[in-house]
Formats: structure tokens, sequence, C-alpha cells
């Protein structure tokens, strides 16, 4: 049986707090780690390709 006091002893009688609490704890894992996955690997990518672009531009304009 579910404890449908909060941690002050208040009752909710519509019991929209366990169901909240029922709804996060059973949110799917799978989407939200594919998307946390591939987010920082491509900033990564862009960062490096940028910086490649910028040294490649400070070389060829101090050789020039």
């Amino acid at each position: 049986m579910a404890n449908t006091q909060g941690p002050q002893g208040n009752y909710d009688p519509a019991g929209s707090t366990q169901m909240f609490r029922a709804f996060v704890d059973e949110a799917p894992q799978g989407r939200q780690q594919a998307a946390t996955s591939s987010g920082p690997r491509v900033g990564l990518i862009v960062g490096v390709v940028a910086a490649i672009v910028v040294v490649a531009a400070v070389a060829w304009l101090a050789l020039m």
C-alpha cells in the first residue's frame, strides 16, 4: 500500500504528488540517454573542426 502522506503529514486528496512521482520514476531512459550521448559528441566534433579551420586560417595569413 502506498504512503499517501507527505513528509509534513499533509494528505494529498487528489493524489497528484504521488501520480507525478510515479510518472517521473517510470519515464523511459533510453530516449534521454540517446539524446544526451549524441549531443556532446556532435558539439565536440564541430568544435575541433572549427579550431582546425581557425589555426589553418591564421597559418595561411602568417605565410602570405
